[in-house]
């Protein structure tokens, strides 16, 4: 018999209450694993907005046998992007369920005053945030407060910002995110010019500091955009989108030489 969590207004589960019910050790501020436990050297991270929302649990769980263990979770408000997507609540059902098959929860913000959300996604179970360069007024502060509450943290920056001003503001972060589009709706094309932005932004890196990339990532755009020197690769609808999710996954991390996993 399964064991009730306690209940907010509308019955849902209380985030906390429900991460820590699951998988104890791993609250906010426990957790000890980073971006180097979690990851290979290169991965595909399936998108979890672009997903068939009434399968979504089975669809996450025959990517994990895929292969799967970093997914992506895009949360936005309706301010700093059009629409309002997904956040702290629907976080902490998927959390327990990927934490529990040894996956990773890499959660983008594209939301007005992201510090005033972290511990909220910190709560819900989040492994990682990324926040805008966009939104905030201090990056070095704003990734000090993620990692304040053990989380990985990126810096993310839109078409429209300086590459220059990403590296910098992203120098001690553990990824720095190049949108390849404007985010808000997956199934956009790249852009072409995020390739010489993806290669000036690895040069401006560290070596330790990751190169993700997010939008238009899919069969045909990938080996440009890993060659560019990008190693985590967000694909939502080039996964999602297929009668075969878990096999399209699989052809894709060859693609970009992730490792396998079963």
């Amino acid at each position: 018999m399964r064991s009730r969590a306690r209940t907010g207004a509308g019955g849902c589960r209380d985030p906390a209450e429900l991460h820590s019910a699951v998988s104890p050790g791993l609250q906010y501020g426990a957790s000890a694993m980073g971006w180097d436990e979690w990851a290979g050297e290169v991965e595909v991270e399936p998108s979890v907005y672009a997903a068939d929302f009434s399968r979504l649990g089975r669809q996450l769980e025959e990517l994990v046998h895929a292969g799967a263990r970093v997914f992506h979770f895009d949360a936005g408000d309706g301010h700093f992007i059009p629409e309002i997507t997904i956040g702290p609540v629907v976080l902490a059902s998927l959390s327990p369920l990927v934490r529990g098959w040894g996956g990773a929860l890499d959660c983008h913000l594209m939301v007005a005053e992201p510090q005033r959300q972290f511990e909220a996604f910190a709560e819900a179970g989040a492994s990682s945030v990324t926040f805008h360069l966009e939104a905030v007024a201090d990056p070095a502060e704003a990734i000090a407060e993620a990692r304040a509450l053990g989380l990985g943290v990126g810096v993310a920056f839109n078409p429209e910002s300086p590459v220059e001003a990403a590296g910098e503001a992203g120098s001690d972060a553990d990824l720095v995110l190049c949108m390849s589009i404007h985010p808000g709706y997956s199934g956009q094309e790249l852009m072409p010019e995020a390739i010489g932005r993806i290669e000036r932004l690895r040069e401006l890196l560290p070596d330790g500091v990751r190169v993700q990339v997010d939008g238009g990532v899919n069969g045909s755009t990938l080996e440009s955009v890993r060659a560019a020197g990008a190693d985590l690769l967000v694909a939502g609808s080039a996964v999602f989108w297929h009668d075969d999710p878990a096999a399209e996954y699989r052809r894709l991390s060859a693609v970009a030489g992730a490792p396998a996993r079963s």
